[in-house]
């Protein structure tokens, strides 16, 4: 394999020597630029592994490196060398393309660590090494196509990124095929709800503890942020932190450290974050109900997982296979669906999306007769159907005109209580199965014991 090259492109010659010392200790031939004119011709005569520029330049700025790399050579990361708490500059680098950024005066381990993730990058485009199977997010329809495009660009860079969706509708499986098939794949993904964290916890639970300091804290603590140490953080719900932590988050991203609970110094961390909401962060901004600071933090890059109902051509093959994980955990044959179960399922809105079609699909295969499910065995809601599919044009004006499925005034039923009603029928099943054992039954829904005791709390189950 040839030597891998940087381009470091910065007026001070103090930082293009650091950088050069430092990149050529890790094996790189470097290259320097002292300006935008000087970059240009060695981007035209050279392919980088990598490329560091700094954001304001003589004759320009970096923000027009970054944004022609971006369009002529996207396999090359870029990363922006910015002022010390110069964020903003930092995130419209990462709009337009950047892979990461650095703030100066430069931290030569961040340093380190950010080349290591770019090489890396460079190492599975060079490989021939089976990616991530990515086709766990099924579904050949249009949306899904492109869902699936965007994930594998955001794979390559370590910018924020902001999973907008429906409950339901696979956030959290976006965001770990985008830790997966990311330079991060080796290191930890670390999940966590952040609605299910009770608010005087979350401090400790997010940036750990020390030993003594505070009543209870019998020994130090990691936080969530160490424990996913060089790899991801999802954070899921986060439209449910509190006003208080929402100003520690903001802090800890553009610091890229973190001071545990009685701890005297900041502890640096290397860390992706990723964040996802069934809310609409946009309008809690405008509420007054979520920073808007931290929103144009989290929210650089944007991806939107489609509700079902936007792609219903996918769900035969998501019910396949569904029906084939039922069955594989039981030890038996799928089940069928009968003509008329398979044109129900067509014609319903799921407003609980792909959760509320395993949810179905389940409680069906226990009902039906002779392995094949009918469309009573279903036991769809009628006010979630829609209309038979001979008008796929006007399925789609229903929709535009309500986007949920669900005329809230009619009903008097909102999507949340809809789905907080699947969710107490599930988990009611389940307690009666596992004779109301709380750790057995929280095994069987696939969820943690902490995540079960919320559930049973907001639920109001005793």
């Amino acid at each position: 394999m040839s030597q891998p090259a940087a381009l470091i492109v910065d007026d001070e010659r103090d930082i293009r020597e650091l950088l050069s010392i430092t990149l050529g200790r890790m094996g790189l031939r470097v290259d320097t630029a002292a300006d935008v004119t000087q970059a240009m011709a060695r981007l035209a005569e050279t392919r980088y592994t990598l490329c560091f520029t700094d954001m304001m330049l003589p004759d320009g700025s970096g923000q027009q490196i970054v944004e022609w790399i971006a369009t002529n050579q996207p396999q090359t990361p870029v990363a922006m060398i910015t002022a010390h708490g110069n964020v903003d500059a930092a995130v419209t680098a990462l709009k337009a393309g950047a892979f990461d950024f650095v703030s100066k005066p430069v931290d030569i381990a961040i340093l380190r660590r950010l080349v290591q993730a770019a090489l890396k990058l460079a190492e599975e485009k060079s490989s021939d090494a089976p990616k991530t199977d990515a086709s766990r997010l099924l579904g050949d329809s249009p949306a899904m196509t492109q869902l699936r495009a965007t994930i594998d660009k955001l794979a390559r860079s370590q910018a924020p990124v902001y999973i907008a969706g429906e409950s339901g509708v696979g956030k959290e499986l976006a965001a770990r095929l985008i830790h997966e098939q990311g330079p991060r794949a080796a290191a930890p993904f670390v999940p966590v709800n952040c609605g299910a964290i009770p608010a005087e916890l979350m401090e400790s639970e997010f940036f750990g503890h020390m030993k003594g300091s505070f009543t209870g804290a019998a020994a130090d603590k990691i936080g969530l942020f160490q424990a996913a140490a060089g790899g991801t953080l999802f954070l899921d719900e986060v439209a449910d932190l509190p006003t208080h932590m929402q100003v520690k988050l903001l802090r800890v991203i553009q610091e890229k450290a973190v001071r545990p609970i009685g701890g005297r110094a900041e502890l640096p961390v290397d860390v992706r974050i990723l964040c996802a909401t069934h809310k609409d962060l946009g309008r809690l901004v405008e509420a007054g109900q979520f920073r808007q600071d931290l929103y144009y933090r989290i929210n650089v890059i944007e991806l939107r997982v489609p509700p079902l109902r936007e792609r219903r051509d996918d769900v035969p093959k998501l019910a396949a296979r569904i029906l084939e994980r039922l069955a594989r955990n039981s030890g038996g044959t799928p089940a069928r669906l009968s003509p008329d179960a398979l044109d129900a399922l067509l014609r319903y809105s799921f407003p609980g999306n792909v959760r509320e079609l395993e949810n179905v699909l389940e409680r069906a295969v226990a009902l039906c007769e002779n392995n094949m499910i009918t469309a009573d065995d279903l036991q769809l809601t009628a006010r979630a159907r829609v209309p038979a599919p001979a008008a796929a044009a006007a399925i789609e004006s229903q929709e535009e005109e309500d986007d949920d499925g669900l005329d809230d005034d009619a009903t008097g039923v909102g999507l949340d209580s809809y789905i907080s009603n699947l969710e107490r029928e599930a988990i009611m099943k389940v307690l009666q199965e596992t004779r109301y054992n709380k750790t057995a039954a929280a095994k069987k829904l696939g969820i943690t014991f902490r995540a079960m005791r919320y559930k049973l709390k907001k639920l109001g189950i005793d």
